[in-house]
């Protein structure tokens, strides 16, 4: 399957085109809007509940968002799509995937991300990709996980799957991974498994021998994140093919 053009057509707006400081924040249906009337594609991430749904939302935790403690997975649907997202002026709560797909309805294209605990739990990827089968927008779908991807390859080759790398995997949601599985998601030992159809690589890592051999040899599209200064801007533009932006306007 080949990427599809919009892939590499035009920047990415980081968890859609949110700007805190005049109330538009990150994965809610104000940020979508902002990107759509620019014209961007945006990128936004899905987690689990306790119900087995799926929400747009970043974080595993509600904190930071939401003024409330807790993590995402505790909640049903029905009770997170009530909360409030602090310092949203125009009073956004937490949208529901399917919520979100009908507001969009494919007015632009969007980059899935399916966050992970890399424990083996498929639930939310399954969920995703049932949601999906009714939406008839353009979309792909992307995760950190290798074992969701090899999942989107066995049980929905027809959607459009990618790989998010990095080369440290320092961050405190990384902190549970073994030095093994960071060794192998930097440097693509899943490769047969998941078969990717692009990657999406951390631009402070880049140039790095994973993006330039599959560029150069896969012939993958490479998306680079998060792009938000003139340094990383140029970074992207001389080695890789598409950014996820936010903190300007590309």
């Amino acid at each position: 399957m080949s990427t599809p053009s919009w892939l590499v057509a035009k920047p990415i707006a980081h968890r859609g085109l949110h700007d805190k400081a005049n109330g538009v924040i990150e994965n809610t249906l104000a940020a979508a809007e902002a990107a759509i009337a620019r014209g961007f594609p945006i990128e936004l991430d899905v987690q689990l509940t306790a119900d087995e749904e799926a929400i747009v939302f970043h974080d595993f935790e509600l904190d930071r968002l939401t003024g409330r403690t807790g993590l995402v997975a505790e909640r049903r649907l029905s009770e997170l799509v009530d909360l409030g997202i602090a310092g949203a002026k125009g009073g956004d709560k937490i949208p529901s995937l399917k919520d979100y797909l009908a507001r969009i309805a494919g007015r632009t294209p969007l980059v899935i991300e399916v966050k992970s605990r890399f424990n083996g739990d498929m639930r939310l990827a399954k969920r995703v990709v049932e949601i999906l089968s009714d939406y008839s927008g353009p979309f792909v779908v992307k995760s950190f996980d290798p074992d969701i991807v090899a999942y989107l390859r066995r049980h929905a080759p027809g959607i459009t799957r990618g790989f998010i790398g990095e080369l440290e995997y320092a961050s405190k949601s990384d902190s549970f991974l073994s030095p093994e599985q960071k060794h192998r998601f930097a440097n693509l030992l899943h490769f047969e498994e998941t078969q990717p159809h692009f990657l999406s690589w951390r631009v402070k890592d880049l140039p790095c021998a994973s993006t330039y051999l599959s560029r150069l040899l896969g012939h993958l599209p490479v998306m680079t994140w998060t792009v938000r200064n003139p340094e990383d801007r140029a970074r992207a533009e001389k080695h890789a093919d598409q950014m996820v932006f936010e903190g300007f306007l590309p």
